[in-house]
């Protein structure tokens, strides 16, 4: 029948390689940016305010939410809640790879059955993958990206799940993909998936 994998990751890990990898491998979808593109057309919103709304929380943000028109609050809630229904959807179609949006929490809240995978890496090989999407070379620069969208998944995950990205206890799987590499994550990351079935 085959297993929902969903993938959390540290910027920079390679979540999306390895994401590609794993659903080619056992023959079933990816669902990353298909997320937001379902939301846009369930929204009619642009493309870049979903994308700034579900990954660019942070404190000072949290803090604006407190005093800003309830508008604002409403928007990221049916942005939320549209996001979540378009989760649930992909997974009702069958086994998939699910990269990101809180979606091992959102399966697990109705009792979806799912491998919850964390990549992370160290910072020298996350550095490295990170300078080649953002195209710099520079070091100051590499690391605001990493720390600022780290930072991002972070808040993003804890208000939306109250669980802390990252811990353990949350994924059944935590893979160091800068030591094990891409195509070793990706074989275990399968292998535990066939596992299940």
């Amino acid at each position: 029948m085959g297993t929902i994998i969903t993938i959390s990751r540290e910027y920079g890990a390679g979540g999306t390689s390895i994401g590609k990898r794993v659903a080619q491998e056992l023959g079933i979808e990816l669902y990353d940016r298909d997320i937001i593109r379902s939301t846009v057309l369930k929204t009619g919103l642009d493309a870049g305010v979903i994308e700034h709304e579900e990954e660019e929380i942070s404190r000072g943000d949290a803090f604006l939410r407190m005093i800003t028109p309830a508008a604002y609050v409403d928007r990221r809630e049916v942005i939320r809640e549209i996001e979540r229904e378009v989760i649930l959807g992909f997974a009702k179609r069958g086994p998939c790879v699910l990269l990101g949006r809180c979606a091992d929490l959102i399966l697990e809240s109705e009792d979806i059955d799912c491998l919850k995978v964390f990549l992370y890496g160290d910072v020298l090989h996350r550095a490295k993958r990170v300078g080649e999407i953002i195209g710099s070379n520079d070091p100051s620069a590499i690391q605001k990206a990493m720390k600022r969208t780290d930072q991002a998944r972070r808040a993003y995950y804890q208000q939306f799940t109250g669980h802390r990205w990252g811990d353990c206890n949350n994924y059944n799987l935590m893979l160091d993909t800068g030591l094990l590499g891409y195509d070793v994550c990706a074989r275990l990351i399968c292998e535990a998936a066939r596992s299940l079935d």
